[in-house]
């Protein structure tokens, strides 16, 4: 193929939210997606078992035509992205590109800060990994980061009982914890592509005067601005508008669940990896 569509990998659905933002500013490019919806959840499994699963996921996009994947998942990006930039991709294809969340994440974060200390809250990997610490002091060295494991939201927002009395209560006892931990976080990052589904529930148990950050803006701006930067890998990529969804799992499920967070009406296709 001389142009290829952009791969998008997520070990479930929250990759979408991710998806939305780079369809809503980059239209014009190719794009699929593929969801590792049979062996999720990521975030409770061992460093290990991440990044061969993630590895599996690069190679089945690579396989389809992609040149560039984009890990749309924290707990991937945490603990299989730097190892398979460096490790893998030289074997693989070195022309081939792995791009994960957690550092334009890192790049921009620092800028809504006024305080100069940070809140993240993501999964038990995301957080164990020290991932957005490291990444976050490179950029911004003076900043103070303070991180919550919040294992339960997924699930709140995959089983849809978002609007139950058990969310309120798990949702607002994390917010509480982490704001507690430093009572001068004037920024949240919302550091799992499942969480802004919940914002409307974090805003209620959060300080207005507290900024909370999603990440599909910001990632769909490094993107723009890597390919901007990078003509080579920019040209590449196909220019249809075209969008192709895969999954491991059930596709009816997958489809039933997934416009929630795409916010429109999607029909996948199987994928075996």
């Amino acid at each position: 193929m001389s142009t290829r569509p952009i791969g998008i990998f997520d070990s479930g659905y929250g990759g979408l939210t991710i998806l939305k933002e780079l369809v809503r500013q980059l239209p014009e490019y190719d794009y699929l997606y593929l969801g590792d919806n049979a062996r999720a959840p990521y975030g409770n499994k061992d460093f290990e078992t991440v990044y061969a699963y993630t590895l599996q996921a690069v190679q089945w996009l690579f396989d389809q035509g992609c040149s560039l994947v984009i890990l749309a998942c924290n707990t991937a990006s945490a603990k299989a992205l730097r190892t398979i930039q460096q490790n893998d991709l030289p074997n693989i294809d070195p022309q081939k590109r792995v791009l994960g969340v957690i550092r334009p994440s890192a790049e921009m974060i620092g800028n809504y800060s006024n305080t100069g200390h940070v809140g993240v809250l993501g999964t038990i990997g995301t957080t164990l990994s020290q991932s957005y610490p490291i990444e976050i002091a490179k950029f911004f060295p003076a900043i103070k980061v303070t991180q919550e494991a919040c294992p339960e939201w997924v699930a709140i927002v995959e089983n849809n009982t978002i609007d139950t009395p058990y969310a309120n209560t798990i949702i607002q006892k994390h917010i509480s914890a982490i704001l507690k931990e430093d009572l001068q976080i004037d920024t949240l990052l919302l550091a799992c592509t499942h969480y802004p589904l919940l914002i409307e529930k974090i805003q209620e148990h959060t300080p207005i005067n507290i900024k909370i950050i999603s990440q599909g803006s910001i990632v769909a701006k490094s993107l723009k601005d890597y390919l901007a930067r990078h003509a080579s890998i920019e040209s590449k990529c196909a220019k249809n508008g075209n969008r192709r969804f895969f999954t491991t799992g059930d596709v009816q499920d997958f489809n039933s669940h997934a416009s929630v967070f795409f916010g429109g009406e999607l029909h996948a296709e199987k994928a075996i990896l």
